[in-house]
């Protein structure tokens, strides 16, 4: 399989202050242990472009995107100068730029004539909804580029595939009753944002997203990967799968309570794999989401990849 690994330096420069888990240090956590399993030789690195604003529209209002556009703080302020857009994300005079090599990164991966890619990206997007940013998302680069698929690329059928630990309530919101997306998804709950589930929310018709309770492992995973996950999208015989690749599900990340390990990643990553080359002529495109715990991180992209690449 080929491989490619789409990134850039602007991804770094964001960041929303030193104590804050979604920092520049994730994606570096990333390339050292890419390195040190000596497979990064073996990837195809390609450069993350800017994405033009017109995708974002796509999926995001004008005031969504004006919002993080012009709150940017001068390219001349002083370190720790932030704007917060919610409790938990901000914005520096890097941010705007990163979230566009973000979502390009996606729209470049999707548009690549290969067999997969992994966009080690951030700021990461599943919980930016089409009305406004939030949960560390400043846009949504899965949902931006599952719509460049059937816009442009004149796809019929596409897959969301998310195994963050929190509910992708963004690319929920972006795709409700949309028939020509099937998202799929495992998320804990109770826990951020609070809804994906109960006896209040009516799940749409093109969703399978299934809560689990915290200290799920991975044997509970596997099951509902295979009896809820793969049967619905066997049925919807995507042409493309895109994945938001959230680590924070691994047992040592303290920003959830499940017990995943990279030996689960690699297994789920396997069974989307064998979707993607029954319908999709093997094409996934993988967007990091979270993920928090550095070194857990690191390895779990590692088998991530490596089941990408086919090179276990």
């Amino acid at each position: 399989m080929t491989t490619a690994i789409f990134t850039h330096p602007d991804c770094k420069l964001h960041e929303m202050g030193a104590w804050h888990p979604e920092s520049p240090g994730r994606l570096q956590a990333i390339e050292d242990q890419l390195i040190a399993s000596r497979i990064s030789g073996l990837l195809d690195y390609r450069e993350a472009p800017l994405v033009d604003v017109a995708e974002l529209r796509r999926v995001h209002s004008a005031d969504a995107i004006a919002l993080v556009h012009d709150n940017l703080p001068p390219p001349d302020s002083k370190p720790g100068s932030y704007y917060p857009l919610d409790g938990d994300t901000s914005i520096n005079p890097h941010s705007w730029k990163a979230a566009l090599r973000a979502a390009g990164a996606a729209i470049a991966a999707t548009d690549a004539v290969i067999d997969n890619a992994f966009c080690a990206i951030r700021p990461p997007g599943h919980h930016a909804r089409p009305s406004e940013s939030m949960g560390f998302c400043l846009f949504n680069n899965v949902a931006v580029a599952a719509r460049h698929a059937m816009a442009v690329r004149g796809l019929q059928r596409v897959a969301i595939v998310d195994f963050d630990v929190h509910h992708g309530n963004g690319t929920e919101d972006a795709f409700i009753d949309e028939p020509r997306v099937l998202m799929v998804s495992f998320f804990q709950h109770p826990f951020y944002p609070y809804c994906g589930a109960g006896p209040e929310w009516k799940t749409p018709t093109n969703m399978v997203n299934v809560p689990v309770p915290a200290y799920t492992k991975g044997d509970v995973v596997r099951q509902l990967v295979t009896e809820k996950w793969l049967p619905a999208l066997h049925a919807h015989k995507p042409e493309m799968i895109f994945i938001s690749a959230g680590f924070d599900a691994h047992k040592e990340d303290d920003l959830g309570q499940m017990g995943l390990i990279e030996a689960d990643y690699t297994w789920i990553t396997e069974q989307v794999m064998e979707v993607a080359k029954l319908y999709a002529r093997g094409r996934i495109v993988s967007c990091l989401e979270g993920g928090y715990n550095l070194s857990a991180l690191g390895r779990s992209v590692v088998a991530h990849v490596k089941a990408l690449a086919s090179l276990d």
